[in-house]
């Protein structure tokens, strides 16, 4: 093990010799996702909650928790919950508080090393919930949703991007309940897809699980859900639950509550059911943005949380279908938005999200490709 550092605190922890990522190593820890936690601890810090009970559920290395300890403002965390089902994890995380010159007592920290699940069963509940596995969160849904209080925020990770994705469609049915689609849209689709398999567990119990922030990066998929407790909620949150239908000719794309429609003498394709309302709050991803203004992925999420539409355009697959050369972006950005809202999108270099339909963007691209 060797001593890293990330945000304002150190840590032991192991590196693969071939930079590789694995469970397997002595103590996991995934520098790609320093992104993630920065995101978290952006997130608990501009939401002006106070006295959090907290869990992080599979601490691996204990950065996170780390990070919380030292860059959450003051009065955020009441109690911290730290646990890894790792047999060394006390000892290693008890010797990373050392490390970082925190008091464990005085932080109101306390370190476990139990299975997920049968911490969550044995708790009283907690105010915010952190689950962020190697692979599907799937495990650990169920109990998670049962102990999240009333308000409470759930933070998912979901490492397995093949399946929701539409790699492989078989298992994201099995594992997700809908599904996906292999194109342009796919990660989108994705997103939206993982959030209606835990907005569905959420409504057995009650709890309407609405997303104040969600994206994807890298591998992953991340979603943070507000819990709000009562039945009426949790019914309008499943009359969100749509298909979406995708033409392959024209790039056309809408929701609908069933699977088949025709456009271009066709039948579209489908994805779904799947989550059809908001990915993000916008007064949080501006807030988060104006804390991390150097971050360029923060600013388009940002930007892409003012459109109230699903889905988006890819502008080289419309150039390679009608022959015109790709436009530059900013100048493209710069007409759309004289007939309608439109913006990058972090899901794809390509992309434009948009609330004008497909013929007034071909409409816009023509008349770039004419100057």
């Amino acid at each position: 093990m060797e001593i890293i550092q990330e945000g304002m605190s150190k840590f032991y922890a192991s590196r693969d010799k071939n930079g590789k990522i694995s469970k397997e190593l002595d103590v996991f820890y995934n520098p790609v996702m320093k992104f993630n936690r920065d995101v978290s601890i952006t997130l608990l810090n501009v939401i002006n909650q106070s006295n959090m009970q907290m869990c992080d559920l599979m601490a691996g290395s204990g950065v996170r928790s780390l990070r919380f300890i030292k860059e959450l403002k003051k009065g955020v965390i009441g109690k911290l919950v730290v646990n890894d089902y790792d047999e060394g994890f006390i000892r290693l995380f008890k010797k990373n508080l050392e490390l970082n010159d925190i008091d464990e007592t005085k932080s109101n920290v306390y370190v476990y090393s139990m299975d997920a699940n049968k911490l969550l069963l044995e708790s009283t509940g907690f105010d915010y919930i952190d689950i962020d596995p190697f692979g599907s969160p799937n495990d650990f849904l169920e109990n998670s949703i049962v102990r999240l209080s009333r308000e409470g925020i759930l933070a998912v990770t979901a490492t397995d991007t093949a399946p929701l994705a539409g790699t492989f469609p078989d298992a994201c049915i099995r594992k997700y309940w809908a599904k996906p689609l292999r194109n342009h849209l796919m990660h989108e689709i994705g997103l939206r897809i993982l959030i209606r398999k835990i907005q569905l567990i959420g409504a057995q119990h009650d709890k309407a699980l609405i997303p104040m922030y969600s994206y994807y990066k890298d591998h992953y998929f991340r979603v943070f859900f507000k819990c709000v407790k009562g039945k009426k909620e949790c019914d309008n949150i499943l009359r969100q639950h749509e298909y979406l239908l995708y033409c392959n000719t024209c790039q056309s794309f809408l929701t609908s509550e069933i699977n088949q429609c025709m456009c271009c003498n066709q039948q579209m394709e489908y994805a779904g059911p799947l989550w059809t309302g908001q990915l993000y709050d916008s007064d949080i991803a501006f807030k988060i943005f104006k804390m991390e203004k150097s971050n360029s992925l923060l600013k388009i999420i940002a930007d892409e949380s003012l459109i109230k539409s699903i889905g988006f355009y890819d502008i080289h697959e419309l150039a390679k279908k009608h022959k015109f050369l790709i436009p530059n972006y900013e100048k493209l950005l710069l007409e759309l938005n004289k007939l309608g809202k439109s913006v990058r999108t972090h899901f794809s270099n390509n992309g434009i999200k948009s609330e004008l339909s497909v013929k007034e963007i071909l409409s816009v691209l023509n008349v770039l490709k004419d100057k």
